[in-house]
Parts: structure tokens; C-alpha cells; sequence
């Protein structure tokens, strides 16, 4: 099918539109954006500049990608928004291009970002991630795969978010949140593994039972970190998920939500 561009959109020279795109009334797309195929741009979006989007990723009425980085320390570099295939992003929402630190921002394949959701420069957000109504995420967050953060939560800078797990409304998340578990609150706090979500996804009885009884020693004994990871290598089975919640502790700078 041929692409379907509205008259009153503004299209660069130097933007690449693949087949059967659709652009709405009074779009904008700027320098050297690259649109895969069957994509739909809404109404008054703006893509700014360096903004590439694969298969049929969908941007609703207004909303603004590949703007300037919030960063004193951005001094023009060329810099990108990458977003994957499949994904949708609602109304009203921006996402700035990187920085000199990672020069990207990045939303994964599969993703849902609702209306007027904001991530800031150098955010990497994973594949089947759902950022709800209002998150805003400061720069430089990682969102790994398969998260879901619900509405108006904010989110600190460098701050990372484990895959599969979820977080509650209104939540301040300040330090990281370990993989596969759910967090609520300001302050922020564990509630227990995401153990629904974990079966959605395919886990196995065996796997959430294992992390469950990694989930009690590390965040639910008197244990100290260092001691309840010693335990965990000992004391339960080492699955690849178990072992991956073991690194993400291990290797949190922020310090890890409990």
C-alpha cells in the first residue's frame, strides 16, 4: 500500500518513510527520522530530529519524540530515540533523544506507553514493558523486559528496574527495584514476589517457588544482604531466574528497595 500523508504534515527532506505509513493532520517530521512500515502518526505529533521507529509502531495525538536532551551537559551531539516494533505510545507523551553518555534513548519491541509518559535522555526501556498514565522517568533509567510501572510514578535518575516485576500508583522510586517482585509507596517498599505476573508470563511452578524462598531470606529474614545471598547460593535451587536476581542485587549502585 502506498503511504497515507495528510496535506497539512510537514515532512523533512531528509526523513525515510517505508510503506503504507500514515501521518495525521498538522504532523511534523523532522531531520533524519526513519519510520518502519505501517506506522501511524497522529495528529500535531512532533518526531524533532534522529528518531527512528520500526514496524507499525503507532504515536498518539500530540505527542513529541526525539526532542533535545534536559542536560546542561548536552553540547549537540547527534543523538537518537530508537523505538521497537509493535510498540504504542498514547497521547501527549515525550521522549527526549540521549546523551553523550549512552547517545540513545530507547523503547524495546511490544511495549504500551500511556498517555503523557515522559523519559528523559539515555532511558533504556526493555521489550513487553507497560508504562501507565503519567510515569515519568528521569534520565538514564533502565526498565528491563516485561515491567509494568502503574500510574503517576516517578522514577529517579540511574535508577533500574528489574524485569517482571511490577509497581504500584503514585509510587517514588528512588533506589533500584530487584527483578520479578512488586513494590508500592513513598517510600517504597517489597510486597511479595509478582507471582501472577510471573505465571502470565510462562514461569514455571518450580522457578516462582524457588524465587520465593530466595524472596524470603533476601528481603524478609534478618539476614544482612551479603549474608542472605551467601544463603541463597546455598540453600536454593540455582535457576537461571534465581541467579539473575542474585546479579541484579550484586551489582546495584543505587541500593536496592527492601
Amino acid at each position: 500500500m502506498k503511504s497515507r500523508i495528510h496535506p497539512s504534515a510537514i515532512i523533512s527532506s531528509s526523513a525515510n518513510l517505508s510503506a503504507d505509513v500514515e501521518v495525521g493532520p498538522f504532523a511534523i517530521i523532522g531531520d533524519d527520522c526513519t519510520l518502519g512500515d505501517g506506522c501511524v502518526i497522529s495528529a500535531r505529533v512532533t518526531l524533532e530530529r534522529y528518531v527512528t521507529l520500526g514496524r507499525n509502531v503507532k504515536v498518539g495525538v500530540g505527542s513529541v519524540l526525539g526532542s533535545d536532551p534536559q542536560d546542561l551537559k548536552f553540547k549537540g551531539e547527534r543523538t537518537t530515540v530508537e523505538i521497537g516494533d509493535n510498540t504504542v505510545i498514547r497521547e501527549y507523551s515525550t521522549i527526549n533523544r540521549g546523551t553523550s553518555q549512552s547517545f540513545k534513548t530507547s523503547v524495546g519491541p511490544n511495549s504500551f506507553i500511556m498517555s503523557y509518559v515522559h523519559l528523559a535522555h539515555d532511558c533504556h526501556i526493555g521489550e513487553g514493558v507497560i508504562l501507565a498514565n503519567m510515569v515519568q522517568l528521569a534520565g538514564h533509567v533502565t526498565v528491563e523486559d516485561r515491567v509494568i510501572l502503574s500510574g503517576i510514578t516517578a522514577v529517579h535518575q540511574f535508577t533500574r528496574i528489574g524485569r517482571n516485576a511490577i509497581v504500584g500508583g503514585c509510587s517514588r522510586v528512588s533506589k533500584d527495584v530487584p527483578p520479578f517482585v512488586k513494590a508500592v509507596g513513598n517510600p517504597m517498599k517489597l510486597y511479595g514476589l509478582n507471582s501472577i505476573g510471573l505465571r502470565r508470563s510462562g514461569f514455571s511452578p518450580e522457578t516462582i517457588l524457588e524465587l520465593k524462598r530466595a524472596y524470603r531470606l533476601l528481603f524478609r529474614s534478618e539476614l544482612n544482604l551479603s549474608d542472605a545471598i551467601e544463603r541463597v547460593n546455598v540453600e536454593v535451587a540455582q535457576l537461571p531466574e534465581v541467579v539473575q536476581l542474585i546479579q541484579f542485587l550484586e551489582s546495584s549502585e543505587r541500593g536496592v528497595t527492601i
